[in-house]
């Protein structure tokens, strides 16, 4: 591997969606050349103060960003970048914004299981195209089965508090560090960029970034 990659992202975030399809094709660019990089994916909260049990979505958007309608516009927005790269937004489906926090747990989970993507894609498919509620344990549980983990394992995992402090802190962490928004991307603990920003741009910015990390390391590039 060529250093590892973390991306700071929310479960609900659609733009965190589009802009891990943008991340894959860029790897995907990016290996003929020999550069490979682990992928590891940590928690932000878009909506901190989001009740446990989640809020009906369209009256709480409708409230968010002014009214139905300037919700709807930025639906469409979303719906159309995420065309661009092969997925479809089902936001009629959606009814639901839950809190992230169990997912996020779910995710440090899936990442000591070593299924990690599989378990950040499932999510984001269940909830973007699928309109599920994210904040279910059931509905988790049944994710974390889906990529391999024992559904029992996940289910007891979920009904304690393993991990949530982890999960806070590091929402908490990124805050301070100036985050306002995701996705973000970070190599070797250097944040890259924010944005679900073009492939090839994606590409050029790991290409570039590792130059120059592997000359102060004093590694081959």
């Amino acid at each position: 591997m060529n250093g590892r990659i973390d991306v700071i992202s929310d479960a609900i975030c659609p733009w965190c969606y589009i802009g891990k399809r943008q991340m894959e094709r860029a790897l995907a660019s990016l290996a003929p050349e020999g550069l490979s990089f682990e992928v590891h994916w940590r928690p932000f909260q878009l909506n901190p103060d989001m009740p446990k049990a989640g809020v009906e979505r369209a009256a709480y958007r409708a409230a968010k960003f002014g009214s139905a309608e300037r919700s709807a516009q930025l639906d469409a927005q979303v719906a159309e970048a995420g065309r661009k790269v092969g997925l479809e937004f089902r936001h009629d489906l959606m009814q639901r914004t839950p809190n992230t926090v169990d997912a996020h747990r779910l995710i440090r989970l899936a990442e000591q299981e070593a299924v990690q993507d599989a378990v950040v894609e499932n999510l984001f498919r269940a909830y973007f195209i699928g309109g599920k509620d994210i904040g279910d344990p059931d509905m988790l549980a049944g994710i974390g089965a889906d990529c391999g983990i024992d559904r029992e394992r996940v289910a007891a995992f979920l009904a304690g508090e393993a991990e949530r402090q982890e999960v806070l802190a590091e929402d908490i962490a990124a805050r301070r560090a100036g985050l306002q928004g995701v996705p973000a991307f970070a190599l070797d603990g250097h944040i890259l960029f924010t944005g679900a920003v073009p492939a090839d741009t994606f590409a050029e910015a790991l290409r570039e970034a590792h130059r120059v990390l592997s000359k102060r390391s004093g590694r081959a590039a």
